[in-house]
């Protein structure tokens, strides 16, 4: 017997499922209760066979991944693939509606929890969902789980880049989906931000109608009330770039630790850093569909400086709250500060031109340097210097503020030791080659943002400490640490 749409009561796949009525209705999919010969209650989606897309696509192999709904039964019906889930006890779209009112800081952070647990885990399979929000968020045996993972796909393959025919997915969509370009991980952090924005905010940070401008230009308003280091880490998987979001495992890991106690030192270094995002946040231009190289590095060096804004004003909070005598100074090209004869300063970043560190093993998009200096001492030495570079060191196309320092093998004493080389100059490059040379890397390249921004604050402290005690000495050795496999060579 068929029902209305043609499709048999009684669906003979792997089992035999009885098909019930119709629960609801999305862009690519009809979805009905069913029960199997048993009885036991489960959902069937029924996706229409569109042209130009392949089954393979739809039938996402995710056995064993954490908090996805898994996939009971498949196969196909007249017109339609079918695909069979379990009853889920509502999506996350249900809870909000019921609730009326946004999440408490804790409930979201549950969830948010368990969407990254799962797009973490099936990262490492190089699956992307492509479509995140709260109707694809179902609460699955205690756990919210991500569902369609397939259809998302099939979707994408049969829907022109422009369409974007659900307003809901239009409001979870990333500026790449927008320009046209291809849908990566990153795509998939940027909808947690947005899902996260609206779980603590109780409003997407979006509101539409013009979707594709505000995703592409616009940066979304200060979430109130909720702890620094979360509404920090929300706000960088809102960021324009994708290369500079979090990775999914990094953005797990603090989701975790926000639901810890912070102690009062690192309250403070959260609200530093929650204020410096707030403040600095800038919306990037509308981009191209082909996004012409300046313009990414352009794109790039915003958020160089928005990141690296956020870790200096953590280690102003922490020097002011710690030395009341300090003068904080800042002008057009420096930020600075004094305390009995010694200073601690840090330049602003400059952006590396368009093909300057070809001789680089990795890319460059901005640097900087930090520097503490006090009284000289007999052998001429009055402090160091570090260079900071915003660059892909470490993994290819993860840009990241990095540390490192450099060091003479032969020649006189340096006042400065180690000291700060930038990125053009072509001592650089050899001193980062395997090759023995004059100059050599003295300090690992060491991240300092996106989460190791506490360690960076606690060393420059202490050195600036040193120095307006008169206690800066010349390193004991150089490099002063291991060096090797702290960059990534070239392959």
């Amino acid at each position: 017997m068929l029902n209305e749409l043609g499709i048999p009561e009684e669906l003979n796949l792997t089992r035999n499922w009885h098909l019930g009525g119709q629960l609801g209705e999305g862009g690519f999919a009809k979805v009905h209760l069913a029960q199997d010969e048993d009885g036991n209650p489960a959902v069937v989606k029924l996706v229409p066979k569109e042209p130009g897309a392949q089954r393979e696509l739809l039938f996402e192999e995710l056995d064993g991944a954490p908090n996805v709904v898994p996939i009971l039964d498949r196969g196909e019906s007249g017109d339609y693939w079918v695909l069979v889930m379990p009853m889920a006890e509502k999506s996350l779209r249900n809870h909000l509606d019921e609730m009326d009112e946004r999440l408490t800081v804790n409930e979201a952070v549950s969830v948010l929890v368990d969407i990254a647990e799962a797009l973490a885990g099936v990262e490492s399979r190089g699956v992307v969902h492509r479509d995140v929000k709260p109707e694809n968020i179902l609460l699955l045996d205690g756990r919210w789980c991500l569902a369609d993972f397939g259809i998302a796909r099939y979707a994408e393959a049969t829907t022109a880049a422009d369409t974007w025919k659900g307003a809901k997915t239009a409001a979870y969509a990333a500026p790449e989906l927008w320009r046209g370009d291809r849908a990566t991980s990153a795509t998939d952090v940027y909808a947690v931000g947005v899902v996260a924005y609206e779980l603590l905010a109780g409003k997407r940070p979006f509101p539409g109608p013009d979707f594709r401008r505000q995703h592409l230009e616009e940066s979304p308003g200060p979430i109130s009330s909720i702890p620094d280091g979360l509404r920090a880490s929300v706000g960088e998987c809102l960021y324009k770039p994708s290369e500079a979001r979090p990775r999914l495992q990094n953005l797990l890991t603090r989701l975790k630790a926000s639901m810890e106690t912070a102690s009062p030192g690192g309250v403070r270094l959260q609200q530093a850093n929650a204020l410096a995002v707030e403040w600095q946040t800038e919306a990037a231009r509308q981009r191209s569909a082909a996004q012409a190289e300046a313009e990414r590095r352009r794109e790039l060096k915003t958020v160089a400086d928005q990141s690296l804004g956020n870790v200096l004003a953590m280690l102003d909070r922490q020097i002011m709250d710690a030395a009341s005598a300090v003068r904080a100074r800042a002008d057009s090209s420096r930020k600075s500060w004094e305390l009995n004869g010694a200073m601690l300063s840090v330049d602003l970043p400059k952006q590396v031109k368009l093909g300057a560190d070809r001789d680089l093993p990795f890319e460059v998009i901005a640097h900087t340097k930090i520097s503490v200096s006090g009284p000289v001492d007999r052998s001429g030495h009055s402090g160091r210097s570090h260079s900071l570079w915003y660059c892909d060191a470490q993994e290819q196309g993860v840009f990241r503020w990095y540390e490192t320092a450099f060091m003479e093998t032969f020649g006189a004493n340096r006042p400065f030791a180690p000291f700060a080389m930038p990125p053009d100059a072509l001592d650089t490059a050899t001193a980062i080659s395997p090759t023995l040379h004059t100059y050599q890397v003295a300090r690992p390249f060491m991240s300092i943002d996106q989460g190791d921004e506490d360690s960076f604050v606690e060393r420059w402290m202490g050195w600036f400490g040193e120095a307006a005690q008169g206690q800066l000495r010349y390193p004991g050795s150089l490099p002063e640490m291991e060096t090797q496999d702290s960059w990534r060579r070239r392959g």
